[in-house]
């Protein structure tokens, strides 16, 4: 009798562990929402407009009272590999350094899954812009109220970086305004992929909030080195707005955007 109840008993125990296991692989259903922070930091700092002094590897120090950028594109990588997209009318952003709101993008409809990472592009596609000023929908009376439009011939800004900066060349606090975007035949559309540091569960339940650094310095002061006082023509200020140094500022945004961490709430 006893061997005869102990058989029966893993039997159970066996039946209870497939039970759970095949609990636990079976694939999340539904839609649900995930949240994506940006917080602006300058290297191991918060950001803070207007006095905080912030130096460059270049030994120039910057007082920045701007920062806007515009997020685009967005896509989620699953962990399996494949890809949801944003739908492409919903996915244009303005994160703005001094609207909160506008630096935690709550994107709906997301297909429940277990996602490992994130793409998106800062600025405005050429594709989108190609489509004229009819087919940019809402966005673009948003991107002129913000000031992040030329014109409509000129196109967008796609990042602003603005404030006063100080050098051993440059004794008094001179002002700096940094803008990308379209400038001839160099469309300076970049995009960023980064993995998170652990899976954003999406689920009907549970909506993920995705902590990214967005680090200002590596604007000017990433792989590629901008030196302020040398734009700084006539001392009356750096202006970028073009030339040679928009494509090295777009290259250096791709080392921008980290990760801080994710939370499954």
């Amino acid at each position: 009798m006893k061997t005869t109840n102990t058989f029966f008993a893993a039997l159970a125990s066996a039946c209870l562990m497939l039970s759970c296991s095949s609990d636990d692989s079976s694939p999340a259903t539904g839609t649900g929402a995930i949240n994506i922070e940006f917080d602006n930091v300058y290297g191991a700092n918060n950001l803070i407009l207007g006095t905080q002094p912030n130096t460059t590897s270049q030994g120039e120090t910057l007082k920045i009272n701007q920062l806007k950028y515009i997020v685009s594109n967005i896509k989620l990588t699953r962990t399996d590999g494949t890809i949801f997209t944003y739908p492409k009318s919903q996915s244009y952003f303005i994160v703005d350094e001094t609207d909160l709101a506008s630096q935690t993008l709550n994107l709906q409809n997301i297909p429940a899954g277990d996602y490992a990472s994130i793409t998106f592009g800062i600025g405005v596609d050429e594709e989108q812009w190609l489509l004229g000023a009819d087919g940019q929908g809402d966005f673009l009376s948003l991107a002129d109220s913000e000031d992040m439009m030329w014109s409509w011939s000129a196109g967008y800004k796609f990042v602003m970086f603005e404030g006063n900066f100080t050098s051993g060349s440059v004794a008094n606090e001179t002002p700096f305004m940094v803008h990308t975007g379209k400038t001839g035949t160099d469309y300076n559309y970049t995009s960023v992929t980064i993995p998170f540091t652990n899976s954003a569960l999406v689920r009907t339940d549970i909506t993920p909030q995705v902590h990214i650094f967005a680090d200002a310095s590596k604007i000017i002061d990433g792989n590629n080195k901008i030196i302020l006082s040398d734009n700084n023509e006539g001392g009356m200020g750096a202006m970028i707005m073009g030339g040679e140094n928009l494509p090295l500022i777009t290259a250096n945004l791709s080392q921008m955007f980290t990760v801080n961490h994710v939370h499954n709430d």
